[in-house]
C-alpha cells in the first residue's frame, strides 16, 4: 500500500510517498480502507518535533513522537474510511462499515491507504460514521470536535448565557461555535475579517475582527469566554468574564471516548452541527496541505483524501 512517510523532522517536504506493508488487524482490530483525514495541531507537532507554545511543551513533544527522529514514520491523528477486515474477537463492526475514527497513541496513523484500529482501547476510539457526512467530513470530526465537545462541557452552559470564543474561525472554534449554540448560548465569535460572515454562517450572533478591534474594550461581559487557539492568556480573556463565569482553554487535556463520537453523529445526523471544510489535498500532496496550514488562515478544517 502507498504511505506518506516521514523519517526527520522539518517542514512539510519531509513527507515522501512510499511502499509500505499493509497491516494485518489483530483480533480485536479492524482494518480500515482510508478515504479521508487531516492536517491538524497534533499533525503538526508530529512533523517538526516542536510545540509553539514552550521548550517544556516540545520536550513533551519529542517524548511523545521521538527525540532526534520520528518513532512512527506514519501519521495522521483522524480518519474516515470503510471496514475491510475485522479481527476474530470484534463484535460491534463488520466488513463494510462506514466508520471515522481517531489514531491517537496508535503504531500507525491515517497517512496511509490502510491502518489497523482496535474496537476498544485506551488508544484511539471507533464509531459508525454519520450517515449524512461524507467522508471528507467525518475525518474533521474525530480530534477537534470531541475537544470542543469535551471542553465546552465543563462550562455547563445554560440557554441564553453569553459565549465569546476566540479563534471561532479554526478547527476547534468551528465546533466551539455550533455546540455552544446548540447548548443554548448567544455567541460571539473572535476572527479575522476573511471569516467574520463565514463564522456568523455557523451560528454566532455577533462577531468581532481582532485586526481592527479589541474585545476586552467594548463593555460586553460573558458568562464563558472560550480559548480556541493558545493565542492569547487568561488574564486578557478573564478582563471579560462575570466574576462567577468560566474560562475554558484549547490547553485542556481532553479525552477521547466511544460516547461521545456517538453524541456528535447524533448531531451531525441531526443537522445541528456541521465540519467545516476550507480545503482538500490527494494523499500525495500531503506537503501542499501542510503548507497551507501552516500560514496560518485557514477556515475550519483542512482534508486529505486518501481513496
Amino acid at each position: 500500500m502507498k504511505g506518506m512517510v516521514y523519517e526527520k523532522y522539518g517542514g512539510p517536504d519531509v513527507f515522501h510517498l512510499k511502499e509500505v506493508p499493509k497491516p494485518t488487524p489483530k483480533d480485536n482490530e479492524l482494518l480500515v480502507k482510508v478515504h479521508a483525514t487531516t492536517v491538524n495541531a497534533a499533525t503538526r507537532w508530529a512533523r517538526t518535533g516542536k510545540h509553539p507554545d514552550s521548550a517544556f511543551f516540545t520536550f513533551m513533544t519529542r517524548v511523545f513522537f521521538g527525540f532526534t527522529k520520528p518513532k512512527k514514520p506514519i501519521i495522521g491523528y483522524e480518519l474516515s474510511g470503510e471496514v475491510e477486515e475485522v479481527g476474530k474477537a470484534v463484535k460491534r463492526f463488520k466488513k463494510g462499515d462506514q466508520i471515522y475514527a481517531s489514531t491517537t497513541g496508535l503504531a500507525a496513523g491515517a497517512y496511509a491507504e490502510y491502518v489497523c484500529i482496535p474496537e476498544e482501547w485506551k488508544k484511539g476510539v471507533v464509531a459508525i460514521k454519520p450517515s449524512n457526512a461524507t467522508h471528507a467530513e467525518a475525518a474533521c470530526v474525530p480530534v477537534a470536535g470531541m475537544a470542543a465537545l469535551h471542553i465546552l462541557r465543563k462550562a455547563n452552559i445554560q440557554k441564553g448565557q453569553k459565549v465569546l470564543i476566540y479563534g471561532a474561525s479554526g478547527s476547534l472554534g468551528t465546533y466551539g461555535v455550533q455546540l455552544a449554540k446548540y447548548f443554548g448560548a448567544d455567541v460571539t465569535g473572535v476572527c479575522s475579517h476573511r471569516h467574520l460572515e463565514k463564522v456568523k454562517s455557523i451560528g454566532a450572533s455577533r462577531v468581532i475582527d481582532y485586526t481592527k478591534e479589541d474585545f476586552t474594550k467594548d463593555g460586553k461581559i460573558y458568562d464563558v469566554v472560550f480559548e480556541a487557539v493558545g493565542k492569547i492568556s487568561p488574564k486578557i480573556c478573564k478582563m471579560v468574564l462575570k466574576k462567577d463565569g468560566t474560562y475554558l482553554t484549547s490547553k485542556t487535556l481532553t479525552s477521547e471516548t466511544t460516547e461521545k463520537m456517538d453524541f456528535l453523529r447524533e448531531l451531525i445526523e441531526g443537522g445541528k452541527i456541521k465540519p467545516v471544510i476550507d480545503r482538500t489535498y490527494p494523499l500525495e500532496q500531503t506537503a501542499e496541505a501542510h503548507r497551507y496550514v501552516d500560514k496560518g488562515h485557514k477556515w475550519g478544517n483542512v482534508v486529505i483524501t486518501v481513496a
